[in-house]
């Protein structure tokens, strides 16, 4: 992996996990997904006609099909994501979504994209996936102790549960876009703001449905949102890319060196426990990051 596209990806990280925590803080739902639809639309429209929207014109039906799958999934994986932290700590449902995307993405990039990850990029894998069990699960998710406090038992499997849900969208929207700036040689900008514009419309029936819930969440969440509306396209735009520059095979676990922030989010800021074995986890994920960007 180039250096260029790893300091890209080391970027992505951290805004990545910034947005993760007003996120898990506003504690929201489908008017959630929503306003930061609107958000992003609002907000990011001028750097979108200063950078890229000349190249629309262009775009042909391969390139609308793309950004209309990649829509409706990123929609399903922010529904997901949020469903998690409703229902869990933020340091069991992040890792298990960030570990278990890019395990299925970088596997999918090397049957379907025919990327090559080598030993070093195996073992790197593995380090990413194993530092994501250890955060998310730790020792006393297989112990018997756990039963000693059944209500945290059955929050962390809900955490794990949606956060593999979560990672499952994320493996999907990785190898779309993947293919829409890398094959497609789309415009990252432009694709990833034209994605966030289709996703108000298809969030729009949820909201309508409960139309009596959106303006006390707005009055809400506002601040959450405009978080979200910020860091998400910022972090991803990076991401994409790095993308351009390097396999997706070595930029999907990279972007995992999210948990080392993520890890320090949660027991610092959010106060959540078994922060030793979370900044273990982080540790392993780190050396996974370290082997897959000197793999050749």
């Amino acid at each position: 992996m180039p250096a260029s596209a790893l300091a890209l990806v080391v970027a992505a990280a951290l805004i990545h996990a910034l947005w993760n925590f007003a996120a898990k803080k506003a504690q929201g739902n489908h008017h959630f997904a929503c306003m930061t639809a609107v958000g992003v639309t609002v907000l990011w429209l001028p750097v979108v006609v200063v950078v890229g929207l000349d190249d629309l014109p262009a775009w042909g039906w391969q390139a609308w099909t793309a950004t209309l799958a990649s829509a409706v999934v990123h929609l399903a994986y922010f529904n997901a994501l949020l469903a998690g932290y409703r229902a869990a700590d933020m340091t069991v449902v992040y890792p298990v979504a960030r570990g278990s995307g890019p395990l299925l993405s970088s596997l999918v990039a090397v049957v379907l994209l025919g990327e090559h990850l080598g030993v070093g990029g195996g073992l790197g894998l593995a380090g990413v996936v194993g530092g994501i069990l250890l955060m998310a699960a730790g020792p006393t998710f297989f112990s018997k102790g756990a039963n000693h406090d059944p209500e945290l038992h059955r929050k962390r499997k809900l955490g794990i549960a949606w956060g593999a849900l979560t990672g499952a969208t994320i493996a999907a929207y990785s190898v779309i876009d993947g293919y829409a700036v890398k094959v497609l040689a789309l415009s990252p900008i432009l694709y990833d703001y034209i994605c966030n514009l289709l996703r108000v419309p298809v969030s729009l029936p949820a909201v309508l449905r409960d139309r009596a819930g959106f303006m006390p969440a707005l009055r809400k969440q506002w601040k959450h949102a405009l978080v979200v509306a910020v860091g998400a396209p910022s972090a991803y735009i990076l991401v994409l890319y790095a993308m351009k520059l390097a396999p997706l095979s070595r930029v999907a676990p990279a972007r995992e060196l999210s948990m080392l922030f993520a890890a320090l989010i949660g027991g610092q800021l959010l106060g959540e426990g078994e922060r030793g074995w979370r900044i273990a986890g982080a540790v392993f994920i780190a050396l996974g990051v370290a082997a897959l960007a000197m793999a050749r």
